[in-house]
């Protein structure tokens, strides 16, 4: 077994935290637009948007957490793996922020608030029209959607290829 496989630099225990929480909540707020879209029922959307507010919520603290906590050693790799893997990470953060927020514009600029969870509503701060509602539904719907999916992948594959063909172990970074 190589020294790398063998111990590797964690990730601090609160960025392992704010990273699988993240997942978490990007997997439910998709489950709640299925469940919306397949079944039909208006709880269903009420809960993505709850969830995915909650989402963009954590995601802003994640970045607070991510300015003031310390990156562990980077594994080695070549300049152009690290740097694709800074700017995924750049990419997956700005889009799990501007997904939420897009849809956010999108209900109130449609003149519907959006509850969250029972507990308050976000209200209609704007006035709306139609237009913009559109706009950040396009924005929301087939653009940031088509990039969350593919970062995501993007992300997951690059894990999966570090874990089991360079076997480098940097999954143990984020467990």
């Amino acid at each position: 077994m190589n020294n790398t496989r063998s111990h590797v630099a964690k990730w601090p225990i609160s960025s392992r935290i704010f990273h699988w929480i993240s997942a978490a909540l990007l997997l439910v707020t998709w489950s709640m637009i299925l469940l919306y879209e397949y079944l039909g029922s208006n709880s269903y959307i009420g809960y993505h948007k709850a969830f995915g507010i909650s989402l963009l919520c954590w995601m802003i603290a994640r970045v607070i957490n991510r300015i003031f906590t310390k990156a562990p050693p980077p594994i080695p790799m070549p300049k152009w793996q690290s740097l694709a893997s800074k700017l995924s990470h750049f990419a997956l953060y700005a889009i799990l922020i501007a997904m939420p927020m897009a849809g956010l514009l999108m209900s109130v600029y449609g003149g519907r608030p959006v509850d969250i969870f029972g507990l308050f509503q976000i209200p209609v701060f704007v006035t709306p029209d139609r237009t913009l509602a559109r706009f950040y539904n396009d924005l929301h719907v087939d653009i940031i959607w088509t990039m969350i999916i593919g970062f995501t992948v993007l992300h997951i594959v690059a894990a999966l290829y570090h874990q089991f063909v360079k076997k480098d172990n940097l999954i143990a970074r984020m467990k």
